[in-house]
């Protein structure tokens, strides 16, 4: 498959090992330019590329940038991506500690991904939000495995939801759908589910514990 990714940071830089690793064929960008990812693609066989090209032909396209520079990316961003390309959108608001306030985000309750929804204009799948980043390096496990990790996916987009989540299996972790992109407050940072390492039945009860209150520490 055909895979774009967006951000070269732990996310994307440990989702570009293991999805080369897999047999796919992986494009990477960041906002320094591809110059900047010799080492990484020397050690993947990915292709460096700017951000306006990674999409190019693509059936996912991974956007895991801070939520501040998403306005920053290309116009047209997923130009002559693939029909039906499925977007993920890993990102988190951390208002205090990196992105400011978005008041779209505080005032009028948007979630982070369908912030970002907007301004991609495109609709993306939310997932890896709450991953440790070395975990997708090392906490892969085969199928029916009683360690597995299961994640936590939501979107409204229900192939392109399917398309991810089979995504995820493949690099070795189960998935639960976590609903439609606007209760996906439901695995946004100091919820139940964020950062939890557990399997299918423990990400369902923190979902459904979640509260859509978000902390002090994470309002602007």
């Amino acid at each position: 498959m055909k895979i774009g990714i967006i951000g070269a940071g732990n996310i994307g830089g440990n989702l570009t090992r293991r999805l080369t690793a897999l047999g796919h064929e992986v494009s990477v960008a960041n906002s320094r330019g591809p110059h900047t990812l010799k080492a990484l693609a020397e050690e993947t066989g990915a292709t460096p590329v700017r951000a306006e090209e990674a999409a190019a032909g693509a059936e996912i396209v991974v956007v895991t940038v801070p939520l501040k520079a998403v306005p920053d990316l290309p116009s047209g961003l997923l130009d002559g991506a693939a029909e039906g390309v499925a977007v993920i959108d890993t990102n988190n608001y951390y208002p205090r500690q990196r992105d400011g306030r978005i008041a779209a985000i505080e005032d009028e309750g948007l979630t982070e991904s369908r912030w970002t929804e907007r301004h991609i204009g495109h609709p993306v799948i939310k997932a890896f939000n709450g991953t440790y980043a070395q975990d997708i390096l090392d906490r892969p496990r085969p199928a029916g495995a009683p360690d597995r990790i299961a994640l936590p996916v939501a979107g409204d987009d229900e192939a392109a939801k399917a398309k991810v989540r089979a995504l995820i299996d493949e690099l070795g972790f189960d998935t639960v759908d976590a609903g439609g992109l606007d209760d996906s407050w439901r695995q946004q940072p100091d919820t139940p589910v964020y950062g939890l390492r557990a399997g299918v039945a423990e990400v369902t009860k923190a979902l459904a514990e979640a509260s859509p209150e978000r902390t002090p520490d994470f309002r602007g």
